[in-house]
């Protein structure tokens, strides 16, 4: 896949301009293509990610087409809470990689579908994600959902994007909330900087979240929220952005926010929505895990 660009500005860097004018792609990978020559400017082969770019140079990059693998089953335990014939709602574990991706050819949930579910999964998202309707991060533990066939996907996915789908979290933030329940409305979009985060920007999408409190603590606090909308890493980027952090988040908040533990304390604690087949009111809800329940062990409460 080729594509071209035309710098209208002045000084940047190939891989930042390159990587703010492709976002499908992060700016680390685009540093692999400059590294084996796969960017051009102006028609020569530049090998330098640091390369400034100037006002009105053509910048080409020779993206390799993505390799297909052939996704295999794999006996790895699920924990169902709900499946029928359509659709499945399960409890990922912490740590458990939704669908392979660079870094996680396998062992994942989408190959411990494919080995519960015999194949038979939606294939809208193609032989990498089949059945993902949604995910949630690799770190974040909970309820998520999955389709076994492609009408329940066109449906469920149509009811997410409507927020007809009520989503709520626990999360262990940094420090101290002030606030017993409050409303966080600030979009959302990429950052200029980089790749792997997310902001809060003026020009992002539109993202709501909803928190109260459960229980307060002299270095932490324990949160109840609820998506309005479903953004790209957006309790974290939230929380982040009103300076408390989801604990142990290796993107969002520094090591001394970690208490030893390894990814965000970020759990789906419950799933509410009408069964897009049958019309069913379906509720679902899980308790924290273990892992949630230790670190709140560590803390220490506060009397108000």
């Amino acid at each position: 896949m080729i594509k071209k660009f035309v710098s209208a500005g002045d000084g940047s860097r190939l891989d930042l301009f390159i990587s703010e004018n492709c976002s499908d792609y992060s700016r680390s990978y685009f540093k692999t293509l400059i590294s084996g020559g796969n960017v051009t400017v102006n028609g020569v082969v530049i090998t330098k990610a640091g390369t400034p770019v100037s006002s009105g140079d053509t910048v080409i990059v020779d993206i390799p087409d993505p390799v297909e693998t052939d996704n295999k089953p794999q006996d790895i335990p699920l924990d169902i809470v709900f499946e029928d014939e359509h659709l499945i709602v399960l409890n990922k574990p912490q740590g458990l990689v939704v669908h392979p991706g660079a870094g996680h050819a396998d062992s994942t949930l989408v190959n411990a579908l494919l080995n519960h579910c015999q194949g038979h999964l939606s294939d809208i998202n193609g032989v990498l994600r089949p059945g993902i309707v949604h995910r949630i991060d690799k770190d974040t533990s909970g309820l998520m959902l999955a389709c076994k066939d492609n009408e329940t996907h066109v449906r469920l996915a149509a009811m997410i994007a409507e927020h007809e789908v009520v989503r709520k979290y626990r999360a262990i933030a940094y420090g101290v909330v002030p606030n017993s329940k409050g409303t966080i409305d600030a979009p959302i979009g990429r950052s200029s900087t980089d790749r792997r985060k997310m902001v809060v920007r003026g020009d992002g999408k539109y993202a709501v979240t909803h928190f109260e409190t459960v229980g307060r603590y002299m270095e932490a606090t324990d949160l109840l929220l609820k998506l309005e909308t479903g953004r790209t890493h957006q309790i974290r980027v939230h929380l982040h952005y009103i300076g408390h952090p989801v604990i142990g988040d290796p993107v969002y908040a520094s090591k001394k926010m970690s208490f030893g533990l390894e990814g965000q304390a970020l759990h789906s604690t419950s799933v509410e929505f009408d069964h897009p087949i049958t019309g069913e009111h379906l509720y679902f809800e899980c308790d924290i895990p273990d892992y949630y329940k230790e670190i709140l062990s560590r803390l220490t409460p506060m009397n108000n």
